[in-house]
C-alpha cells in the first residue's frame, strides 16, 4: 500500500505498509530543485525505521541517527472513562503477550519416563511444563516456555540428561 501526504507546499510525506509496520520516508523539496523538472526531490531522505532492513534493502546507508523512540503504555489508577477499563485490559493483554512471546521460545522434546523429574529441572516452563503420554509407555513428550537467551543453554543440558527429538519453536505471540 503506497499513501502520499502533503506535510506543506515544499515537502511531501510518502510510505507503504509491510507486515503491519508503516514505515514513511519524507523527501524535502528544496528551491532550485523544486524548478529543475530532472530532479524534483532534495538529495536528503530521512527515514523513521524499526530496523533498518527496508533502508539497506533500497542500498541506502544511515549518515546518522537523529533521534531514538521508545513507546512506553501508561495507564491511570484512576481512569477517566471507565467504562473504557475492558478495552485497556485487552490492549494491555496484547501488548504482553506480544513482549513474551520476544522473550520465550517453546521447547518440545521427548524422554523416558524415568528421566523426567531430571528434564523438568532444566525445563520447568513459567508455570509448569506440558507432559503428554507416547505411545510407547516408558516415553514422554514435554513442551515447555524457554528464556530466549538460555535456549543453547537448555538443549545441552536436556542432552545432557538424555532428551531426544529436541525442537524448538519461534512464539509469535501469546497470552501469558
Amino acid at each position: 500500500m503506497l499513501s502520499v501526504r502533503a506535510s506543506s507546499e515544499s515537502s511531501f510525506k510518502f510510505g507503504f505498509q509491510r507486515k503491519k509496520i508503516e514505515i514513511f520516508f519524507t523527501v524535502d523539496l528544496v528551491g532550485e530543485y523544486m524548478n529543475n523538472y530532472n530532479i524534483p526531490f532534495s538529495p536528503t531522505i530521512f527515514f523513521h525505521v524499526e530496523s533498518g532492513e527496508t533502508m539497506r534493502a533500497a542500498g541506502l546507508r544511515p549518515i546518522a541517527t537523529l533521534l531514538r523512540s521508545e513507546a512506553v503504555l501508561i495507564r491511570s489508577t484512576s481512569p477517566k472513562h471507565p467504562h473504557l477499563a475492558p478495552l485497556m485490559d485487552k490492549i494491555t493483554a496484547r501488548i504482553a503477550g506480544v513482549i513474551a512471546a520476544r522473550r520465550y521460545i517453546v521447547c518440545q522434546y521427548n524422554i523416558l519416563r524415568s528421566k523426567l523429574s531430571m528434564a523438568t529441572a532444566v525445563t520447568p516452563g513459567r508455570r509448569a511444563p506440558t507432559i503428554s503420554p507416547l505411545e510407547d509407555p516408558e516415553w514422554v513428550a514435554i513442551s515447555s516456555m524457554v528464556e530466549r537467551s538460555k535456549m543453547a543453554d537448555v538443549m545441552d543440558q536436556l542432552v545432557s540428561v538424555g532428551a531426544e527429538d529436541i525442537m524448538i519453536f519461534n512464539l509469535d505471540n501469546s497470552r501469558v
